[in-house]
């Protein structure tokens, strides 16, 4: 190959295009990036030795290096990409991140999780400004590929890291007031939660015998219901855990009618996330169980489907949640409370309970 038909085949520069227009490089900067410097008759120059060359402008990359920013803010799923469109809670949460990217005029990058070794270089070659961390687990790796960046960076409900505030809210004293509506007057008292650790394996436990949890959310909240469920003067074995692999409507369901099938039937169930809740109504009905009489069931998240269903939830606001992180994120508030608030919402679920809840 010539050097003539080497050069027709890369891409034109800068430094092309002034020659062509007969100015300095600085000036066909300026005809791109600050426009009201250059006359009208030089930016037509510039605008015709660029159409000639076929050059297309300056490349992102380099205008962000200059500006000293990128423009788009990074969301870290902790998940496979689809999982920001199937659970509606993320997808809630989502719409809070993008509400404040769409207000500042900077874009939305989602950076999806395998589980490989690639995870850490795919956010350390994201292209953003910041991070926001969508809750992991406590020996997720991709929490310190996130630190190593040295980017501003804020993680939701956990797990905590030094330099990345944590917005959320108080999972386990949620758990405690929800925890008391779902277990009034029961006898066969189970929690239908989220994965312990990044295994995600299907689990039935005893509260004595549930171990090491390494997902934050899951880990708090089981706590509040435990202690809910001691302070009423139980022991610890009689409260149970199934863990559920993910947080979707038919594994709850699948899950909660094999328990309702089995020897020693839950009379109350209550579910981490409403989409578990709303599977485990599905298997009291194709049962024909009374709710509440003969299964009390409580969700959480307080989603659309919630109250079509009568479904007695804990209600937060995952939306207001995703633009806190956001804000944080970008560096367009400091104000980061230890909390957000919640609130129980009690519907037909459940039996008369005697809520506790926050002040």
């Amino acid at each position: 190959m010539t050097r003539a038909g080497h050069n027709s085949k890369r891409r034109p520069t800068m430094g092309d295009v002034a020659r062509s227009a007969g100015v300095s490089p600085m000036t066909v900067s300026y005809a791109y990036s600050q426009p009201e410097r250059v006359s009208a008759e030089t930016a037509a120059k510039v605008r015709a030795a660029a159409e000639r060359l076929g050059y297309p402008g300056p490349h992102p990359a380099a205008r962000s290096l200059r500006r000293g920013r990128v423009g788009s803010l990074g969301v870290v799923l902790g998940e496979h990409l689809s999982y920001a469109f199937d659970d509606p809670q993320a997808a809630r949460f989502l719409a809070g991140v993008s509400d404040v990217c769409a207000a500042e005029g900077v874009g939305l990058t989602l950076v999806p999780i395998t589980g490989a070794a690639s995870d850490a270089q795919r956010v350390a070659q994201a292209a953003v400004d910041g991070f926001v961390v969508w809750t992991t687990s406590d020996d997720d790796p991709v929490l310190d590929a996130v630190a190593a960046t040295g980017l501003p960076a804020v993680i939701h409900a956990g797990p905590h890291r030094p330099g990345m505030p944590v917005i959320g809210i108080d999972d386990h004293a949620a758990a405690a007031a929800i925890g008391a509506v779902a277990f009034a007057n029961a006898r066969r008292p189970l929690v239908l939660g989220f994965p312990l650790d990044r295994d995600r394996a299907r689990l039935l436990l005893t509260g004595d015998r549930v171990g090491e949890v390494r997902f934050p959310v899951t880990r708090h909240r089981w706590a509040g219901f435990l202690e809910s469920w001691t302070g009423l003067g139980h022991p610890a074995e009689q409260l149970r855990l199934a863990v559920c692999p993910v947080n979707h409507i038919t594994e709850a369901e699948a899950f909660a009618a094999d328990l309702l099938r089995g020897e020693d039937p839950p009379d109350a169930i209550a579910a981490m996330g409403d989409e578990l809740a709303l599977g485990a109504l599905r298997a009291a009905a194709d049962a024909d169980l009374r709710v509440p009489a003969d299964l009390a069931v409580t969700g959480w998240d307080d989603s659309d489907a919630a109250s079509p269903a009568h479904l007695t939830t804990l209600a937060q606001s995952l939306r207001d949640q995703g633009a806190h992180c956001a804000r944080a994120a970008l560096g367009l508030t400091t104000q980061i409370p230890a909390r957000h608030e919640w609130q129980v919402v009690l519907r037909a679920t459940t039996r008369e309970p005697a809520a506790r809840q926050q002040p």
